[in-house]
């Protein structure tokens, strides 16, 4: 017999990494909130990858952390590796990745979310979700028990409609062996939600014991460390070494000797899998002038024996996975202990939300993560926190929250999926942002934290310590205008050294600092005046004085755009009456319903002149709005 359970102003279906978020933020803004999970043991799971960060995704991870997210933090506690990626390259492309350890994280998470005050965390697979007559929520369990809740968050994963595939064999199964949340497709498809298929995959986890390390290319971390969170003082030590290993002529044959058996290309699945993240088997056969692929060999924790092979997800039966395996250098005796699989789930087309990530049909209503078309947990928690701080801001009756794409990554991430749509699995990628040079993210605090501290979510502390550092910042930029630095035999030779012009008369610091081949550390002997030693505050400076006129060109296309970000367009605008719009941007008008002109002219299929007639548009309304007042 069904009955009421309870009754919250946030409930949270699903606790991965992007309900975690949601959650946390909910309560933490004063909402009282539920989150529901299928089995509590996997709440913060990594069915996939072990690891936090990454190109671009390490920028997702500094900006939850900047705006008072957990995933950060977390990711701090229970590293195993830590690496900065791109070093080679200029700082807007520099990436946090740290490997984890699997079950740590999920503790922590899970314990995190149990201590927060005002979130409750239940153990419920939710089976249908209603709309009541007074405009709120109805959610009911599998045992029958019901919640009420003034706005949810659907934050499902791949658990929605989940499908396992290994081969010829096929069963219904959230990741990890996990129940699949079987029945709440068929209530939101009766509410009117579209719903489509999507696919990704992990691959095989095998004995430590079993691979042979002679040979393979050790990758080790960093030193020092470099955390994610703001809030960590001392990150600690790497502890493990990853390694590294590639396909070969045999890896190719055995996978294309039996590609026939692949669900993939069988037919089975009918789900779209990742563009950016392919199974082994799509790689062999898209890339198949490659002859390699690489691969790396990670730890799952320390303590377990199981190692994760990074690069080579597949959906091959076993059999032949383990014939692939044997291939590889380092693996030629491995001992499988969880073999790869492919799983297929329901996901919802973004682009019936808004950014707040708000359904327009649904009021109260959000999407989080996977089941917005995205992939990868740094995704998944960047939109959780999204939409947990903007349904507790329309709870609490305030404006909502809205990161536009030249504020952050997250911005960039929800505008793409809302505005553009996605037709598989999304992946933030640096490439996907105009203003990376403005979004790295070694600055991701001075560019979030004012907004979290705004919102509610940043402590006195940490702000006080915020504001510190940005003063620290100043009085370093005042001080390399001001000192100059005499000629002399030492400072001339560090130039000879580094192969840049001597100097005969006095130069300023900032002056030195902007040349290439220059920085704080080849300057320290003939540096005397610094003081500061904080590396963050150093490399801020050395960042703004190298970069100025890049940044601040692209700061002057910031203020252009955000110009048309500031047109905004009426929400009952009927499209199909404008005269001069052509018959593909009225019908993608019509369905995205964008906020602004700025939105609008990223819409694929609407046109530079689509956009000059909305302009004209807008400007004839408050023309005519004009008139009104003045007859009035």
């Amino acid at each position: 017999m069904k009955f009421l359970a309870e009754e919250f102003d946030v409930a949270v279906i699903g606790a991965g990494h992007a309900g975690i978020e949601a959650g946390l933020a909910s309560a933490r803004l004063g909402c009282k909130t539920g989150v529901f999970t299928i089995n509590m043991d996997a709440v913060g799971n990594c069915p996939c990858n072990p690891s936090i960060g990454g190109t671009a995704k390490g920028h997702l991870v500094r900006e939850i952390d900047a705006l008072g997210g957990e995933m950060g933090k977390a990711a701090d506690e229970c590293f195993l590796q830590s690496r900065m990626l791109n070093r080679g390259k200029g700082p807007a492309v520099h990436s946090l990745r740290a490997q984890i350890d699997r079950r740590a994280y999920s503790t922590r998470m899970k314990h995190t979310l149990e201590l927060q005050e005002g979130l409750e965390l239940r153990q419920a697979e939710i089976v249908s979700l209603e709309r009541t007559e007074d405009g709120q929520w109805l959610l009911t369990t599998r045992l029958e028990a019901q919640y009420k809740a003034k706005a949810v968050i659907l934050a499902t994963g791949t658990y929605l409609g989940g499908k396992i595939y290994v081969g010829d064999v096929s069963y219904e199964s959230g990741p990890d062996g996990m129940f699949p949340a079987k029945y709440l497709p068929d209530s939101l498809e009766k509410l009117g939600m579209s719903l489509r298929r999507f696919k990704t995959g992990t691959p095989a986890r095998v004995l430590r014991s079993s691979i042979d390390f002679d040979g393979l290319e050790e990758q080790c971390g960093d030193d020092p460390i470099v955390p994610f969170s703001y809030d960590t003082d001392n990150p600690g030590e790497n502890k493990v070494k990853c390694y590294v290993s590639w396909t070969n002529d045999n890896t190719k044959k055995v996978i294309l000797d039996n590609i026939s058996r692949s669900p993939m290309y069988s037919g089975k699945i009918e789900g779209i899998g990742p563009r950016y993240c392919p199974s082994i088997e799509d790689k062999i056969v898209r890339f198949s002038d490659k002859p390699r692929h690489q691969l790396f060999i990670e730890p799952c924790g320390i303590d377990t024996e199981e190692m994760y092979i990074q690069g080579m997800s597949s959906s091959l039966p076993e059999d032949v996975q383990l014939a692939f395996y044997h291939t590889i250098k380092g693996l030629e005796h491995c001992t499988v202990m969880r073999p790869a699989y492919a799983i297929e789930y329901f996901c919802a087309d973004p682009i019936q939300m808004n950014r707040t990530l708000e359904f327009r049909e649904f009021p109260g209503l959000y999407g989080a993560g996977q089941f917005n078309g995205s992939s990868g947990y740094e995704e998944a928690a960047a939109q959780g926190l999204v939409a947990g701080i903007n349904a507790a801001l329309k709870i609490k009756g305030q404006e909502p929250m809205i990161l536009d794409r030249a504020s952050s990554y997250t911005g960039t991430l929800i505008d793409d999926l809302v505005t553009k749509g996605c037709n598989d699995p999304y992946r933030m990628m640096t490439s996907r942002s105009e203003y990376r040079l403005i979004l790295r993210q070694d600055n991701a605090d001075t560019r979030m934290t004012p907004i979290g501290r705004r919102i509610g979510l940043i402590s006195d502390d940490r702000w006080a310590r915020f504001t510190a550092k940005q003063e620290r910042i100043k009085a370093e930029l005042d001080r390399v205008k001001s000192t100059v630095l005499s000629p002399s035999v030492e400072l001339n030779g560090i130039l000879r050294e580094k192969n840049t012009s001597e100097v005969r008369t006095g130069i300023r610091l900032i002056d030195l600092l902007k040349r290439p081949e220059l920085d704080y550390k080849c300057l320290a002997p003939v540096d005397t005046t610094r003081s500061e030693t904080d590396l963050s505050v150093l490399e801020q400076v050395e960042i703004q004085i190298k970069y100025e006129g890049y940044i601040n060109r692209q700061l002057a296309v910031v203020e252009q755009v955000r110009r048309l970000e500031s047109k905004l367009l009426p929400e009952d605008i009927d499209y199909s009456t404008i005269d001069g719009l052509r018959l593909e941007a009225r019908e993608k008008l019509g369905k995205v319903r964008p906020e602004s002109i700025g939105q609008a002219s990223r819409i694929s299929g609407v046109s530079p002149a689509d956009i000059s007639v909305l302009i004209i548009y807008l400007s004839t309304l408050k023309n005519k709005k004009t008139a009104g007042e003045e007859t009035t």
